[in-house]
């Protein structure tokens, strides 16, 4: 017989599946005999007066690679003669973060393994709808240890002009490869023999071995080895420079160790000074070690964190029945860590699966799907009836068998995690770009300092002794804890609104009175001796039809609340011109799902006192809404070493950032506000 928990797991897993990849839409003309073979692919159709996305896919032979645009010390880079027609354009080519390659004195920036060089293709306006052939000749090295061949590869590609399609889902993975630009400026001297560039990054953000790749040729000694100085949100990157280059400004990228991750920079000209810096050594950035310990310590705080209140009830539950005898509470303690594991787990191995795919995703994904939430109401729905004793399911929480207990870690932990608590921006940033069994192990001590608490009730008696012992009352705890449960059921009612639109709130309230329903006729047959039959069975699946096939049509897009702030929305755009006006910058990134966020928002943000402070020194408020997944937040969460939110940031008026606590003191905006300096801006903000 198939149980509420399993119908609701069902459910969770089909909600995982709704947002399926668009097809592909590319034509192509390969020379398979290349060392390095070439093909071309389109992004899919384009309307005219817009762009589109051309790439240039190579795979090189094992033992060959190719070249980023700067080659280093030897090798060439590509060249690409374009046939297009009249008044369409190409614009810059953007390359993957390359590898090194040292070899005999000589140092290279290489590509060995699969990549694709990103062009902008810009459409007329006046371009006739319909197919349009573009074509382009490519002219490369692909080289091995010992042989380089110079390749070229005439390539062809079908544009549909004037259609709807869907998008070619390898663009995704290709543009997660894609170094993303960071908006502030760094800064470039020459120091002796050495060009000194200091980079804007964040103390959070984990390193590995970094790398810089210098896009002008004819700066930097590229053979020679770089030093790495950590000073708080900046790093300090010392080269050899080549003659005697003192360049005005220069671009280029910094690679985060081997993860093949890293950022673009632009740097111009200007003082940059190793004080208050620390070097990094062999194991630059944050150590391992380091890493574990605030994952660790991370999830230990996010107990106390408002994150936790929806599960309020299960955890309150759990607390009450760690009172019962040795055995007992050991077992539960066991069995509630172990549903904690396998849910952190769970997600940090999807996560890394999904970013691996080029998903542009975060720590809080599974709240950012409107499925997920929509199956969370019913199963929360589920729960707070059984508390309040509508039907009896003992795999549920306040039951007597471990297995409840396995829900309930499993359950707390899904629903807690999405937000992010001191320590654990750290950790959760550099899982981003570890390797995997490192991702892996922060993930795990995540959950395990999340389950600390019931592992200690459960296997200290000085603890367990301090609490109530267990009697009748337990049953009238366990109806009044019905209350916290039904009021979040109410809540992810309310994040169904803000994620789809009212028409998809309704369509979930109409499932969780469904399923209230089926669950009183469950009780009732429950009551009377009898067993749950075959129509509760039917009547479940039902509802995870309904909920995976008619609940996604009715999805609408639902503009954020203007707030007291009244925040311009975030993009990089928008933040590019607020900060060229010279004025204080604040910057914040929520969700509706986030708690912390809220508790935040109320304490500190959205008040009377921080709009009259913002005012008086002329601050620009923006709030990046992650309520939905949104790429362009997410690389921006990236740049800054963070994995989920909450984020918030402040830009004095000369360009320099400061990320913030991550819990927000009632007054701690005004202060930054009142301490802002009173010069004149540059201008103001359209």
């Amino acid at each position: 017989m198939m149980t509420v928990v399993r119908l609701m797991a069902l459910a969770l897993l089909l909600a995982c599946g709704l947002a399926q990849p668009a097809s592909a839409q590319v034509q192509v003309q390969a020379q398979a005999q290349l060392r390095n073979p070439a093909t071309l692919a389109v992004e899919g159709p384009v309307l005219p007066g817009e762009t589109v996305e051309v790439a240039i896919a190579f795979a090189p032979r094992e033992g060959w690679h190719g070249y980023w645009f700067n080659p280093g010390d030897a090798g060439k880079g590509m060249e690409l003669r374009w046939d297009l027609p009249p008044g369409w354009r190409v614009g810059e080519p953007r390359y993957p973060v390359p590898e090194t390659l040292f070899a005999f004195g000589f140092m290279n920036h290489v590509y060995k393994s699969p990549y694709a060089v990103l062009v902008p293709l810009s459409v007329p306006a006046g371009a006739a709808e319909g197919p349009t052939l573009l074509g382009v000749r490519a002219e490369y090295l692909a080289c091995s240890d010992s042989l380089c061949v110079r390749e070229t590869a005439d390539l062809v590609g079908n544009v549909v002009v004037g259609a709807q399609g869907r998008r070619d889902p390898r663009f995704a993975r290709w543009e997660a490869k894609i170094p993303p630009r960071i908006d502030a400026k760094a800064r470039v001297e020459r120091e002796g023999e050495t060009l000194r560039i200091a980079i804007p990054l964040p103390q959070t953000q984990a390193l590995g071995r970094p790398h810089v790749f210098i896009a002008e040729d004819g700066l930097v000694q590229y053979g020679e080895q770089q030093a790495f100085y950590r000073g708080e949100d900046r790093l300090v990157a010392v080269l050899a420079a080549k003659g005697d280059a003192n360049p005005r400004s220069l671009s280029g990228v910094l690679r985060f160790g081997n993860s093949g991750r890293g950022i673009a920079f632009t740097a111009e000209r200007g003082p940059v000074g190793l004080g208050s810096t620390t070097p990094l050594g062999a194991r630059n950035g944050p150590s391992i070690g380091w890493l574990f310990l605030a994952a660790f310590v991370g999830g230990i705080v996010l107990n106390i964190l408002p994150c936790v209140f929806p599960i309020l009830s299960l955890k309150a539950l759990h607390l009450a029945r760690a009172g019962e005898s040795e055995s007992a509470a050991r077992r539960d303690a066991l069995a509630y860590t172990a549903g904690v594991m396998v849910a952190v787990l769970g997600l940090g191995a999807l996560l890394l699966a999904l970013r691996a795919g080029g998903e542009q995703v975060g720590w809080a994904f599974q709240l950012q799907k409107p499925g997920i939430v929509l199956a969370l109401l019913v199963l929360v729905t589920a729960i707070t009836a059984n508390l309040a004793g509508v039907f009896e399911l003992p795999t549920l929480a306040g039951g007597r068998q471990a297995s409840g207990s396995f829900a309930t870690g499993l359950l707390a932990a899904f629903i807690a995690t999405p937000c992010t608590g001191p320590f654990m921006a750290a950790a959760l940033g550099a899982a981003l770009i570890l390797p995997t069994q490192y991702a892996l192990g922060l993930f795990a001590a995540l959950g395990l300092g999340f389950a600390l608490p019931f592992l200690l009730l459960g296997f200290v008696p000085a603890l367990r002794s301090r609490l109530p012992r267990p009697g009748s009352w337990m049953a009238h705890f366990r109806r009044w804890m019905a209350l916290p449960m039904g009021v979040t059921a109410l809540a992810l009612l309310w994040l169904a609104v803000r994620i789809g639109g009212w028409p998809f709130a309704a369509i979930g309230l109409a499932i969780a009175l469904v399923v209230i329903a089926m669950l009183m006729g469950a009780g009732r047959r429950q009551r009377g001796g009898k067993p749950v039959g075959g129509g509760m069975i039917a009547g479940g699946l039902a509802v995870v039809l309904t909920l995976a096939v008619v609940a996604p049509r009715w999805i609408d897009e639902v503009e954020a609340d203007a707030g007291v702030l009244d925040p311009a929305d975030f993009s990089e755009a928008t933040l590019a011109q607020a900060k060229a006006t010279g004025r204080p910058v604040f910057l914040w990134f929520t969700a509706d799902w986030c708690l912390t966020c809220k508790v935040n928002e109320k304490v500190a943000i959205e008040r009377e006192a921080t709009r009259d402070a913002f005012a008086g020194a002329g601050v620009i408020a923006i709030r990046g809404d992650w309520t939905r997944s949104n790429p362009a937040i997410t690389r921006y969460l990236e740049s800054k070493g963070a994995a989920g939110i909450p984020l918030y940031v402040w830009i004095d008026r000369d360009g320099e950032e400061q990320v913030l606590p991550q819990v927000l003191g009632p007054d701690t905006l005004i202060d930054l506000a009142e301490a802002s300096p009173k010069n004149p801006a540059r201008g103001t903000p359209q």
